[in-house]
């Protein structure tokens, strides 16, 4: 890593403090027994990760890598995200092209085998995923793959079926708010035990996020209630309540707007929005939950399948303003 990767990676918390051994890694304690027996075989199996964002998947594999590949890691790893790359293209191109690499290398001097992290491995399609399949077979002598996802049920079963399945659950208060309060420490600077609490109920035991969301109030003096409220704020969250006041009391047209400016000037993704929105509706106490579940889960369901987007949500709100229309 060059001295300005270094330093860029030391100007962001969740990347300066992200563990580097398995022993590090906040909770998961069963996974990581079992997975530390595991490395210490010759015959490692391919591992496959699920379970919500931010509790420490991605963590735990480039601790195996580390702890696996020693110094050398960094060249023996190969670590791609498969939502920004969803095709059968690039499963055949990039991760076969490494896979193969280390067969220009002798059996004898190469021992312990290449690894292939693949995040997000449930945005990949099923096309790709059955070429991953077969790649994994295909290069089992050499290499070692650990698949990423939220959501196992999005993972077709023959890559199941070739892989130890890890469950990673979420982190409790106590775990999240104990390491919030070391970066702290570590850095410095001065925090409430009542914002740390806010930052977990806001995140709901996300570890990156909440990180995150500590560095920006801490970006403001300290970590106080009121600066976490703030940087939540920047975060995108307290838009969406906006957006979804707006569309509930029937305007359709300025909610829409706020909606494309969330996604379009700010970035926010449209899972980030409907996460955002189910989570603020709830807190609203809007009427008929029950229907505004059952809209939610309707075009959760549609964005999951590849719909457009844009048109979804803005169909999600035109639906939220006759689910307004109906109490009054």
């Amino acid at each position: 890593m060059s001295a300005k990767e270094t330093d860029l990676a030391n100007l962001m918390w969740s990347e300066k403090y992200r563990p580097k051994k398995l022993a590090e890694v906040v909770n998961q304690k069963e996974i990581i027994k079992g997975i530390s027996n595991m490395i210490k075989s010759p015959d490692i199996p391919h591992m496959l990760f699920s379970g919500p964002a931010g509790v420490g998947k991605t963590t735990t594999a480039l601790c195996i890598a580390m702890e696996l590949l020693g110094e050398e890691w960094k060249k023996n790893t190969l670590e791609l995200n498969a939502s920004d790359e969803r095709g059968i293209k690039m499963v055949r191109e990039r991760v076969k092209e490494f896979a193969a690499s280390i067969k220009l290398a002798g059996d004898k001097e190469f021992g312990t085998p290449k690894i292939i992290i693949l995040d997000e491995a449930d945005e990949m399609t099923s096309e790709a995923q059955t070429a991953l399949r077969r790649i994994i077979e295909d290069s089992a002598r050499t290499t070692r793959f650990i698949i990423i996802c939220n959501y196992l049920s999005q993972i077709i079963e023959p890559i199941q079926s070739r892989c130890v399945v890890f469950r990673f659950t979420r982190l409790p208060r106590e775990d999240v708010i104990d390491y919030l309060k070391m970066i702290c420490e570590k850095e410095k600077v001065k925090f409430e035990e009542k914002a740390l609490a806010q930052i977990y109920d806001a995140t709901g035991g996300d570890m990156r996020h909440s990180i995150n969301i500590m560095q920006a109030a801490a970006g403001m003096g300290s970590v106080s209630s009121a600066n976490v409220i703030a940087a939540m704020g920047l975060s995108g969250r307290a838009r969406v309540n906006e957006v979804l006041k707006l569309a509930l009391s029937g305007k359709f047209n300025e909610a829409r707007a706020k909606l494309l400016e969330l996604t379009q000037v700010y970035g926010m993704s449209e899972t980030d929005f409907m996460k955002y929105a189910n989570q603020e509706a709830y807190e609203m106490k809007i009427e008929k939950p029950d229907e505004f579940a059952a809209i939610m889960a309707e075009y959760d369901y549609r964005l999951a399948a590849g719909a457009h987007p844009d048109i979804q949500l803005s169909a999600l709100l035109a639906q939220l303003g006759k689910l307004g229309a109906k109490k009054q």
